[in-house]
């Protein structure tokens, strides 16, 4: 794949290079368009390079592709810049996620629900997901947003037509409420847990089990937040579902997933408060501490610091049980 990619991009800027912009304008920006797609879709190299040379190139093909003359091609290419400057990991994390929201809204005055039903609906998933992970302004506001977009998105991305489709909204839906901070706090978790529930109807372990996963971790986590109801039978859940997704988030073939739901776990153990509470110390322990293995201070230093802080009140809750 990499090097279909590689041998993609130095077809593409040849081609740029004979169908110069002022020769033959058209063909030229069509190539742009798709030499920032290769190079958004370039897995090796420095990610934010490949992602900064993707956003030069389609900002190059609107040179051309106006929203007046070509007003699909453009749709199509602002779709591209705003995945491209979500996905840019370096300078103004604000700015990369505000310019990401600005050309996802104006993809969407050419892609309407009415003329382009799945683009539009692809671009408002794309628009909920920037609102969801933007840092600044008012939170309850960017969550609101979020959801407002992704409940649009399934109008069209239907369980029946787009199954896969309408599973994955559900995990972002289920992520942005959970991330809602006003209103009923209750009854925000328990939409969270319908979202991924739904979710588990198409991403079944065998099928999808990678979204499968994710699913049972964010399953995990919504129970873990839940305020209301019997808290140790919710912990039990969150752990059942921290569990399950280990069986396919491995140390081996997924270590960052694996280490995350490990160290979600370790919480969750941590939290229970019947039953042996030695014994869920010592559980929590051997999670936390396996996802050091992981989450080095080198590699991860903010993980680390998290990780090792909550290992050490772990272990001064274990000193305190022996000296009792």
């Amino acid at each position: 794949m990499t090097a279909k990619l590689q041998e993609a991009i130095e077809l593409y800027e040849k081609a740029a290079r004979v169908y110069e912009e002022g020769t033959n304008q058209t063909k030229w920006a069509a190539t742009q368009n798709n030499l920032g797609n290769a190079y958004e879709d370039l897995p090796t190299g420095d990610r934010a390079e490949n992602a900064k040379k993707a956003i030069a190139a389609y900002q190059a093909a609107l040179r051309i592709h106006t929203e007046k003359d070509f007003p699909t091609d453009w749709a199509l290419t602002q779709n591209n810049l705003g995945v491209a400057y979500w996905h840019l990991p370096r300078g103004d994390r604000v700015e990369n996620v505000k310019k990401a929201i600005a050309a996802y809204q104006a993809t969407l005055r050419v892609h309407t629900e009415k003329d382009f039903p799945a683009d539009w609906a692809a671009t408002q998933n794309n628009l909920g997901t920037a609102y969801t992970d933007l840092p600044t302004g008012d939170h309850a506001e960017n969550m609101k947003n979020a959801i407002a977009a992704y409940q649009a998105a399934l109008r069209v991305y239907t369980e029946k037509d787009f199954p896969s489709n309408w599973a994955g909204i559900h995990i972002n839906l289920g992520r942005a409420y959970r991330g809602l901070s006003t209103g009923n706090r209750d009854e925000n978790v328990k939409r969270a847990i319908a979202a991924y529930e739904a979710a588990l109807r198409i991403y079944t372990e065998k099928d999808f089990p990678m979204g499968w996963a994710l699913t049972q971790n964010n399953l995990g986590n919504a129970y873990r937040d839940l305020p209301t109801g019997d808290r140790a039978e919710n912990v039990k859940r969150a752990i059942a579902a921290y569990q399950a997704a280990l069986r396919v988030r491995t140390e081996r073939d997924s270590p960052t997933d694996w280490a995350t739901t490990q160290y979600n776990l370790g919480l969750a153990y941590a939290d229970v408060t019947g039953g042996n509470r030695r014994e869920n110390l010592q559980n929590a322990k051997v999670c936390l501490e396996a996802c050091l293995r992981v989450y080095s201070e080198n590699a991860f230093p903010e993980n680390y610091r998290n990780i090792a802080a909550t290992l050490a009140d772990v272990e001064r809750q274990l000193r305190n049980l022996t000296s009792e």
